[in-house]
């Protein structure tokens, strides 16, 4: 089963767009211009932004280690 982790590989900031597009098997760039472009409606996607990050665990750092 998938879990919604941050992202260890893909991080710009918190790692939260590149969780979500791992999650969802997207391209990072995708899910990086629909949180811009929710950020620039009402700035609600900057609000959700800092609840990603706060709510979203981190990876398990075992899946990394090679």
């Amino acid at each position: 089963m998938k879990k919604l982790t941050k992202s260890l590989r893909q991080r710009k900031i918190a790692g939260v767009c590149g969780g979500i597009a791992e999650y969802l098997n997207v391209d990072v760039t995708v899910v990086r211009l629909v949180t811009i472009a929710l950020m620039m409606a009402a700035g609600s996607g900057l609000l959700a932004y800092i609840v990603a990050a706060v709510v979203m665990p981190d990876p398990e750092e075992e899946k990394y280690e090679e």
